[in-house]
């Protein structure tokens, strides 16, 4: 009875998600029978969403709203929207160019005037209302690409069939439909009305400056109308040349201060070759130079920027000028620490992001955004089996950055010379303010600086602050929901105003930031606190150190235990099959992890809470049948609940774990000792009734390079390379060291 019962259920599920609903097929060619059905679908659907309070669903309903005429039930969605997304007035911009359009559809109707009026009387409302320091921003929420959107209008209509439609596929041909329609209505002229505001409220001068080096870089300086007085500048080194060059300028004004962007050699007007990451440590000296130098400037210099942005900051303390009072480092690329390379193991997105900035004198937003097309090259690759060298050949991709980049496995001279390195961070003496977060891309970077500067300079004035954010969220403003958690309150800080706070206490001798209580500040997960300490080995005081082994029954643990006698845990990879199926671990009724080429190992159930925090040592004990391989781990919770929570990771090449400078190669059938010691920083409260699992396998798929193991240059191989599978000895001498807090 029950098996029948559930095959009920499953059939109704799946009726229901495949239902056909009407819609004329005449609509693919007819704009009005288009528009009608999809009003008709708007106002029958959106009553499905109104009571639920997630952010997909509210982004529906507000759209959905729009569509079905309902525009200002749409700008209450919006502000719904943006009180659970974070605190509303930081996320003031959030679905604007929606609003903007909303408030013009219900003056167009309700003052009975003409579209182009109303849009007019709509914006200035809105502007209005926007506080300067939050939406610096909000011109490049007009900068979406049309011809990207009408062709994925297109792709939906093309579904339209004997007039009727999936009920999901309508959904979305709805949501492409008012994307292209918002977009091609209002942001020419939203484009020119925000033109028109900034030169009644800024002074913007553009420039080229030609450097000591023989570079071209262009130059951004904008200022408040009126302000005539020296102030000290904000200068952000910026490659993602566009309109978030005077977004940033901008932000500095508001903050009173004279906010100068330059962007890199090549872009704008820029003659010179685009060459990311290789010119900062020697142009920007000369860039402070010549601000340093101007009437509006006091002759004090601050930096800010977030990813490639940070590193500019990093490039330029190499050679650090008198006028560059200050630093503040946002999620940092470590270039050649996590980016291109991951602990010596290449990243596939390292062509994609590459494209991004060289394509044109801007950015190429649309190739960039085509998620689709990246996939489908890194897929390619992956399947053919050929060298990493190729994967800028598999769609006629021809990029010699990418080439040169793999010329430099180890961390040698090439990304040396980009960044301080040893010695060179002993002369870093001015104060530093690094944000970064436990799910941000570049922590690894962020904290590689902080690690060194303080290696190199025992009395370095560098502050840190962590917590639950992504690589945005770092830059910009914690959210309320990160990655189905729900941050802790504390943590929901806005980081510009941090910044600034910060500039302000270094550049105008105000307040120290009231976060700032000593040099390390981290928001422990789900306490609803911060920890404040004066080093990073202080955020921690006690370590959990687990071996990895296995029962009688064969089952896969972490115990405290040492093993009294030496055993070991098979596992087989064979880099030869490019049909991999996925694998999963089952954890309770609805929740797995994928565990793809990985085995996994978890504790008892806790019988205490426990917090985490720190970033996660091991010491690896195995004995493999070839010369290399790339490992990785993570290390998750699973919730009283039964609900995963992933915590932190590592990815690294064995050969290099001991020193990412030099490779020293595995010497197969012996047992090897591979330390683990650049894993990602996290802090959290575990509670009882909680396990920990970690999972320990080898990096297989088209997201990295492939390590085959022979020893030869890992992007020089191929599947030829390949020969017998991957046969791996994990010892169960093997642990894991997690550091934790005891109180």
């Amino acid at each position: 009875m029950k098996i029948k019962l559930v095959i009920i259920v499953l059939f109704f599920i799946n009726t229901m998600s495949a239902q056909k609903i009407y819609f004329s097929a005449k609509a693919a060619n007819d704009s009005l029978i288009l528009e009608k059905n999809i009003s008709d679908f708007a106002a029958k659907s959106v009553g499905k969403y109104e009571k639920s309070k997630g952010l997909d669903s509210l982004e529906k309903q507000l759209k959905l709203e729009i569509l079905a005429g309902r525009f200002k039930n749409a700008v209450t969605t919006i502000g719904k929207y943006r009180n659970v997304f974070a605190n509303s007035k930081y996320a003031c911009t959030r679905f604007v160019n929606y609003e903007i359009y909303a408030l013009a559809k219900d003056i167009e109707k309700n003052e009975r005037t003409v579209f182009p009026k109303a849009l007019e009387k709509a914006f200035n409302i809105k502007y209005a209302e926007l506080p300067e320091k939050y939406s610096f921003r909000v011109a490049e929420i007009f900068s979406e690409d049309i011809p990207l959107q009408r062709t994925k209008l297109k792709k939906g209509l093309m579904a339209l069939k004997n007039d009727s439609i999936a009920n999901a596929a309508a959904l979305g041909l709805a949501m492409s439909y008012l994307d292209l329609k918002v977009s091609s209505q209002i942001q020419s002229k939203v484009t020119d009305l925000l033109i028109l505001k900034d030169k009644e409220r800024y002074t913007i001068e553009s420039f080229n400056l030609k450097t000591s080096g023989g570079g071209n870089v262009e130059i951004t300086i904008m200022r408040r109308k009126g302000n005539e007085k020296p102030l000290p500048v904000i200068l952000t080194n910026n490659i993602y040349a566009g309109k978030y060059d005077y977004a940033v300028g901008k932000r500095a004004v508001a903050y009173d201060y004279v906010g100068v962007v330059v962007n890199t050699r090549g872009k704008r007007n820029s003659p010179d070759e685009i060459e990311p990451f290789e010119h900062e440590s020697h142009d920007l000296y000369d860039v402070v130079d010549w601000i340093s130098k101007q009437p509006w400037c006091n002759g004090k210099v601050g930096m800010i920027g977030g990813s490639y942005l940070g590193f500019s900051q990093w490039g330029a303390v190499k050679k650090l000028h008198p006028a560059l009072k200050t630093i503040v480092p946002q999620v940092s690329v470590g270039i050649g620490i996590d980016y291109p390379m991951t602990n010596n193991v290449f990243m596939s997105y390292m062509l994609q992001w590459i494209a991004y900035v060289t394509n044109n004198k801007l950015t190429d937003e649309s190739d960039f955004r085509n998620f689709a097309k990246w996939d489908s090259i890194n897929t390619a690759w992956y399947k053919s089996g050929k060298s990493f060298r190729a994967l800028n050949s598999v769609k006629g991709i021809r990029d010699k950055i990418f080439q040169r980049w793999l010329d430099h496995p180890s961390y040698d001279k090439f990304w040396k010379d980009m960044v301080p390195y040893k010695e060179d961070f002993s002369k870093i003496n001015i104060p530093v303010l690094t944000t970064t977060g436990f799910y941000d891309d570049d922590q690894l970077g962020a904290m590689y600086y902080f690690r060194e500067h303080l290696k190199y300079n025992k009395n370095a004035n560098h502050y840190v602050v962590m917590g639950p954010y992504d690589h945005g969220g770092a830059q910009s403003y914690g959210v309320n929901i990160l990655r189905g958690y729900k941050v802790d309150p504390v943590a929901r800080i806005n980081i510009s105003d941090l910044a600034f706070s910060w500039f302000d206490y270094i550049l105008k001798d105000g307040m120290k930031p009231e976060l700032l209580k000593d040099k390390i500040n981290i928001q422990i997960m789900d306490t609803n606190e911060w920890l404040h300490v004066p080093a990073l080995e202080k955020s921690h005081n006690s370590k959990l150190k687990l071996y990895f082994t296995k029962k009688e029954n064969e089952q896969l643990v972490l115990t405290k235990d040492k093993p009294g006698v030496l055993n070991s845990t098979k596992q087989i990879v064979d880099f030869k099959n490019r049909d991999d199926k996925d694998v999963y671990f089952k954890v309770g009724k609805s929740d797995s992890i994928k565990i793809n080429n990985s085995l996994v190992y978890q504790t008892e159930v806790l019988d205490k809470d426990l917090i985490i925090s720190g970033a996660f040592n091991a010491q690896i004990k195995a004995a493999l049948n070839k010369k290399d391989m790339d490992i990785t781990i993570s290390l998750i919770q699973i919730k009283p609940d039964n609900k995963i929570f992933f915590l932190s990771d590592f990815l690294g090449r064995a050969s290099y774990a001991e020193n990412r400078e030099k490779r020293r190669l595995l010497e197969p059938g012996k047992i090897e000792t591979i330390p683990v010691v650049n894993s990602m920083f996290v802090s959290k409260k575990i509670p009882k009734g909680s396990k920990l699992v970690v999972i320990l396998g080898v990096n297989k798929n088209s997201a990295y390079q492939v390590n085959y193991g022979t020893g030869k240059d890992v992007s020089e191989e191929t599947i030829d390379d390949a020969t017998e599978p991957l046969n791996i000895e994990w010892y169960n001498d093997s642990y894991i060291e997690i550091p934790t807090i005891e109180k």
